[in-house]
């Protein structure tokens, strides 16, 4: 009974009738201040944490997690087929396919695009980019074969959108690269037949990129058996230093290992700031229903002055005084939290489903705001918010052990 007695007075005084209504407000505004708090805090983390995942989802479904390229841009990687062994045989690496790729113009029935049209090997199991397993038309097969002497290619919906191509159709490809003739280079021009088409979810790779075979890619650039790129794939994406550190053993002075993270830095060092800056900005929050919860409390050991020294001149302690306008604290906070929580969570799973908030794929390249709450979020968010509310108490909880029981109950 002794140590629930702190606990019985203060929830004895959180829900009793105060003479002055403006504590009950002041409480009841603080509950949501902290309520508040942890909602927004809890949204706006999914948010960063939907961004950063998708984002991150696309581009690995569009890039290499370690690219091999050449340093100086020159006349591409000659003996891919030795290099391209080695590297399937380092530790975590499940493949390593070499790439041709070059922009291009893309003309259809519609009107021309500039886009990068990229040489793979179709016959294997492990793509260089995902994206290419999970077509929304047609197959890759139709990479491998020739149809009235004409190759395969695999478009981005939304670049064959643009130039107007469906599948079967005949699109045509210019490179500017081109062949080199007596009387200088010139375009080289080859017509294709869509074969399929694929949606990543990635703007940038749906609206300007297109997949044709190895050899009808080194066919239009007028190249022979060269690839400007290796791609690596491996088991464990957070492995890509480590991989790209043993590549460059193997690969000589001439060409460069890059992983994913370096190749997109500035995403993603741009989404990790973000967050941190969400953090601090959306923290403010706390504080100022921590300072509702300082003010309701000073004003409630005001109100209490008599019933404080009352309890402390029937052998009350002064430490069981501190807990109890603690607890008042405490429990203000764990209420906030508790309703911050549930209702953010809520609130990121509706808006997730339903993709509440729609965006222009082009500016931002993703069509809806992703929602994405993390269970650690959920742990950390509502511990910190009753931290700040345990923080705010000890003023008014030390300044109620300083009442002096003579002098308060003198005139009573």
């Amino acid at each position: 009974m002794t140590r629930s007695f702190p606990l019985f007075v203060a929830l004895r005084y959180l829900r009793a009738k105060r003479k002055q209504a403006v504590i009950g407000l002041i409480t009841l505004i603080s509950i949501l201040g902290v309520a508040a708090g942890v909602m927004a805090l809890i949204i706006a983390l999914a948010i960063n944490n939907g961004f950063r995942n998708t984002l991150q989802t696309n581009l690995l479904g569009a890039t290499a997690h370690v690219s091999i390229l050449e340093k100086e841009p020159g006349y591409g990687i000659h003996d891919w087929r030795e290099l391209a062994g080695k590297l399937a045989a380092l530790p975590h690496v499940t493949s390593a396919e070499p790439t041709l790729y070059a922009p291009v113009f893309f003309t259809g029935p519609l009107q021309s695009d500039g886009g990068i049209i990229k040489g793979i090997r179709p016959g294997v199991a492990a793509q260089p980019v995902g994206a290419l397993t999970h077509l929304v038309e047609g197959s890759l097969a139709g990479l491998r074969s020739q149809e009235n002497g004409l190759p395969g290619i695999v478009l981005g919906v939304r670049l064959a959108r643009n130039v107007g191509m469906t599948m079967n159709s005949v699109i045509n490809v210019i490179s500017p690269q081109g062949e080199l003739t007596p009387f200088g280079p010139r375009p080289s021009y080859r017509r294709f037949r869509v074969c399929g088409l694929f949606e990543s979810g990635l703007y940038e790779l749906d609206a300007h990129w297109a997949f044709t075979s190895l050899e009808a890619a080194q066919s239009l650039l007028g190249v022979g058996d060269v690839v400007n790129s290796i791609e690596l794939r491996l088991d464990d994406i957070q492995r890509a230093p480590e991989v790209a550190a043993a590549a460059e053993k193997i690969i000589g002075d001439k060409l460069a290992a890059t992983t994913w993270m370096e190749q997109n830095r500035q995403l993603l060092g741009a989404l990790k700031m973000e967050r941190i800056v969400t953090v601090i900005t959306i923290g403010m929050i706390q504080l100022v229903a921590a300072l509702n919860i300082l003010i309701a409390l000073v004003m409630m050991v005001m109100e209490k002055h008599r019933d404080i020294a009352l309890l402390m001149s029937m052998g009350c302690r002064r430490e069981q005084i501190r807990k109890i306008f603690i607890l008042q604290g405490v429990i203000i906070g764990v209420i906030g939290s508790t309703i911050g929580l549930l209702v953010g969570e809520l609130l990121c799973y509706l808006a997730d489903k339903y993709r509440w908030i729609s965006l222009d794929p082009e500016v931002y390249a993703l069509s809806y705001v992703p929602f994405e709450p993390r269970w650690i979020d959920a742990l950390w968010v509502p511990a910190v918010a009753v931290l700040i509310s345990f923080l705010a108490t000890i003023y008014p909880a030390g300044s109620a052990t300083r009442v002096a029981p003579a002098e308060a109950l003198r005139y009573e």
